[in-house]
């Protein structure tokens, strides 16, 4: 049995400005304020002495490199990222960036946000733009007709408005 692990499938280039604002400042949070706090209580336990069977500093240093991972992540995902900050030409499509609403057969009324894997949010409704949903409402119009593999079977959704304005985060916006 090997460790190697598959690249991961590259995801979509783009992020709102919402979302690189927030993985701007996680990314100045870990590095200005969470890791030297980490890096001060790996000292002190250092401190006590024997460093094997000192579980703050063994685990302390694995913390600190799950941090390290996720701050050379964060730095790598913002150099190559482009920020959408205009809504694209046709506005009357679905495409990054788009809040849809739409309506299922039992007259629900859903909103979702289209926007990359980074900026999921469940409770702003913000889903990927990976999504099978997102996939199935890009291109498409108002009165449009979707299927969808729902884990209760084939769902049918019909887009009922589609907007690009940033007032529409409602208070989720950063």
């Amino acid at each position: 049995m090997t460790r190697y692990r598959a690249p991961r499938p590259r995801s979509s280039p783009y992020i709102t400005p919402e979302g690189h604002a927030r993985l701007t400042l996680e990314l100045k949070d870990l590095w200005k304020n969470q890791r030297p706090a980490l890096t001060a209580r790996i000292q002190a336990a250092a401190a006590n002495g024997d460093r094997s069977e000192n579980g703050d500093y063994i685990y302390g240093r694995k913390a600190l490199r799950e941090m390290d991972a996720r701050i050379r992540y964060l730095s790598k995902r913002l150099d190559e990222i482009e920020v959408v900050e205009r809504p694209p030409r046709e506005q009357s499509k679905v495409y990054f960036g788009a809040w849809v609403t739409v309506e299922d057969g039992a007259g629900q009324v859903h909103r979702y946000r289209l926007v990359r894997a980074d900026e999921i949010d469940t409770a702003l409704a913000w889903i990927s733009i990976e999504s099978p949903l997102a996939r199935a409402l890009l291109g498409k119009t108002v009165d449009d007709e979707i299927s969808i593999q729902a884990p209760a079977g084939e769902q049918l959704l019909w887009i009922t408005a589609i907007g690009y304005a940033a007032t529409e985060c409602r208070g989720g916006c950063v």
